[in-house]
């Protein structure tokens, strides 16, 4: 492991304005966490009485060792048995767990790029495996070009990475058309395929049952941002019985906290409160789309899950900049330059919020993008002058002495 080891830059920047030892949470009201793509949401209403009904008890009580009600109730939700189920605190603690005892600093890794960056971290940082990067292009929308990716797929990996739909990108592929892909790659190789974002696309769009009866397919499930649980910390890998039985020894005891299992439980159950609520944020984000769209040379690119990924105008401000001033208005925007190689400067993701909150959001971005053509034409306009001065001083002989009034 490298001795210098860095974190994986997340989202979660709004936490500098609210504090990180919680005691000015009221403060959440005055910004908006639109850097991380948690579900602007509550909860299911059965979650939340849940866990309130029983919450000094679920606090002060150890869960089940093994996860075993939890484990019962996604099989008996999903249609698979739970042979093939490993839960786990969220998706990043399963990450972490699989792939470093799968793969060690010899092994090959296929990713996209871009996706996700806790991969490529885990990946180059903490294993420091090799890695190649399926480059996706802007011109194409980024979306996966199937037939060149099966080409490449059919080299030696050990493993192939693949998020579904894709992040930041927000681009999905079809079960039908990754069932196919997933044929084509030799069974020796190992297929993650991280569904976080999957019902977005469709409730029949995972690949659960298909990776249930493979021989080499892993799908890790969070239940973060679909069911509104980022806090509570709840994911699970759905895979072939070899694989999933082979990584259970190595799953901590009470891995999932009692809240978080309560909540899971809970959630699943009512899956018709969800779907409204995923059906809802198709339209918010096809609402904030729209007027995105209407901002002179921003680029924002369709997609299916709930956040768009934006791409500022050349002739202005970077997305780090862009992002540092809607901050100092309590908006808290993500630049995604950093989770791929070909995203630039000037790329910007932004979470999908309730109405009220979208239109702060936007009359912010509004202000703020104005405020940046204003600096822009007053730059120019002072170029302009100063071209004009010399132009003059050139015609009058007098060159020199405008250029020491311009430095001085």
């Amino acid at each position: 492991m490298n001795a210098s080891l860095q974190n994986c830059y997340h989202g979660g920047a709004f936490f500098d304005a609210i504090g990180t030892e919680f005691n000015q949470l009221e403060r959440r009201n005055e910004i908006i966490n639109a850097d991380v793509l948690d579900a602007w949401f509550p909860p299911s209403p059965k979650v939340i009485a849940a866990l309130t009904d029983e919450l000094p008890w679920l606090l002060r009580t150890s869960p089940p060792t093994q996860c075993e009600g939890l484990i019962r109730v996604i099989a008996r939700q999903r249609g698979i048995s739970e042979d093939n189920i490993l839960p786990g605190a969220g998706s990043s603690d399963l990450i972490f767990l699989a792939l470093r005892e799968w793969l060690d600093c010899d092994s090959r890794v296929l990713i996209l790029d871009p996706m996700y960056g806790e991969y490529a971290h885990v990946l180059e940082s903490v294993i420091e495996c090799h890695v190649d990067r399926f480059q996706l292009q802007r011109v194409d929308n980024f979306r996966i070009n199937l037939e060149q990716l099966a080409k490449v797929a059919r080299k030696h990996f050990d493993l192939i990475i693949l998020v579904n739909p894709n992040s930041p990108t927000g681009q999905h592929i079809s079960r039908e058309n990754l069932e196919a892909l997933l044929q084509q790659i030799p069974a020796t190789t190992r297929v993650w395929v991280d569904e976080t974002y999957v019902e977005y696309a469709g409730l029949d769009q995972s690949l659960e049952t298909f990776a249930a009866q493979s021989r080499n397919v892993v799908v890790c499930k969070s239940m973060s941002k679909l069911y509104a649980l980022s806090g509570a910390r709840a994911a699970y890998l759905c895979g072939p019985v070899e694989i999933i039985s082979a990584l259970r020894p190595l799953t901590p005891p009470w891995a999932v906290s009692l809240v978080a299992q309560v909540a899971a439980v809970a959630a699943l159950q009512d899956q018709e409160y969800y779907v409204t609520r995923w059906r809802e944020t198709h339209q918010l984000r096809a609402q904030l789309s729209d007027a995105l769209r209407q901002l002179d040379g921003w680029d924002v690119l369709p997609g299916v899950a709930n956040f768009l990924l934006c791409f500022l105008p050349e002739h202005g401000p970077t997305a780090a900049d862009f992002v540092q001033d809607c901050r100092a208005h309590g908006l808290f925007l993500r630049d995604v330059g950093s989770m791929g190689r070909n995203l630039g400067r000037r790329a910007l993701r932004i979470a999908v919020k309730d109405a009220p909150t979208t239109e702060r959001m936007l009359n912010i971005i509004q202000q703020v993008n104005r405020a940046a053509k204003s600096s822009r034409t007053s730059t120019a306009t002072t170029l302009s002058a100063s071209d004009s001065q010399k132009n003059a001083a050139i015609r009058s002989g007098n060159l020199a002495k405008v250029e020491r009034t311009t430095i001085g």
